[in-house]
């Protein structure tokens, strides 16, 4: 059996040597651009170029050691249908994600933005508390990673909404599904919690339109992907007190660029894509299973359905 290993980001070292430990019966390879490798049985990859697709056609499966797999699907058909595209399930993101979600919305319900902008001042003074059944949470998004968020913010007692495209039950949680709900979804959501993925249907979701069917002085957490927000759009519903604060860990252009206007908007609050990383070791242990499970002829979780794109 062959591995062909690519990440974009150039560290695949730590990969090698982690696949090494938990499939030691297999050969592995890292790709090279320009570089002429024998034909694999599978490929583990993030966010591949263009040159790698000829190599991603010949082989078995294709292993994305992410949940978001839209860098992939924006090759359509140069990557034959026939070839499963399979995602990561939770491998540790869902902890990361619940807790950074909830840090956000506990941070805005507390009002310790607010506190914080009046310590920057010298300003000591209690502010009014909000009211907890007036700070509905909305999750968009009720994959594997919402569920998680959903569950972490369930024993604080805030309103739960979620929408999904397809219908989905939780107990405890309002549940909305399909386009014909989403504007009844968003007027009931006074904490927006984006993690769907990124799809043609869902990109620009969060877009001024959109942003205004929230409750005035709404709150905007994006954890999924930066090109589901309108940016600037954005900016313009904060100036004007529709949008209270945002935190946003995802962007269109990332690093984000030093003269971006987020970073002089002081109710944005920007992290750099680290809600939930890549647990190296637990995700080379699941992509590891699923291969011996394709090889014994078994089903395996987490193929992406190409034509919903997720």
């Amino acid at each position: 059996m062959r591995i062909l290993l690519h990440r974009a980001d150039g560290k695949t070292e730590p990969w090698l040597k982690d696949f090494s430990s938990c499939l030691p019966e297999a050969e592995l390879a890292i790709w090279h651009a320009g570089e002429k490798n024998p034909p694999c049985d599978y490929a583990v990859v993030w966010s591949p170029p263009e040159a790698m697709l000829p190599e991603l056609a010949q082989v078995k499966a294709i292993f994305n050691t992410g949940a978001g797999v839209d860098a992939l699907l924006r090759y359509g058909d140069a990557i034959p249908r026939e070839i499963p595209i399979v995602r990561l399930g939770d491998a540790g993101m869902g902890l990361q994600m619940a807790e950074y979600v909830t840090h956000a919305v506990l941070r805005y319900f507390r009002r310790f933005d607010d506190y914080e902008r009046q310590a920057r001042a010298g300003v000591w003074a209690a502010l009014p508390p909000y009211r907890r059944e007036d700070f509905a949470v909305g999750v968009l998004g009720l994959g594997t990673l919402g569920t998680r968020v959903i569950e972490a913010l369930a024993p604080f007692g805030f309103p739960l909404h979620g929408w999904s495209r397809t219908e989905k039950r939780l107990d405890g949680v309002q549940c909305y599904h399909g386009a014909n709900s989403l504007d009844t979804f968003l007027r009931a959501s006074r904490v927006l919690v984006c993690m769907l993925p990124l799809t043609p249907e869902t990109g620009n979701l969060l877009d001024r339109s959109n942003l205004a069917k929230l409750p005035a002085g709404a709150y905007l957490i994006n954890v999924a992907r930066g090109a589901h927000l309108a940016e600037p759009e954005l900016l313009a519903m904060i100036r004007s007190g529709q949008i209270a604060a945002a935190t946003l860990d995802v962007f269109r252009n990332e690093p984000l660029p030093a003269q971006h206007p987020f970073w002089q908007e002081p109710r944005i609050t920007i992290t750099p894509h680290v809600s939930a990383l890549t647990l190296r070791r637990e995700s080379v242990q699941q992509i590891a299973d699923k291969i011996r499970r394709l090889e014994r002829g078994q089903p395996v979780a987490d193929i992406v359905d190409r034509n919903l794109g997720y």
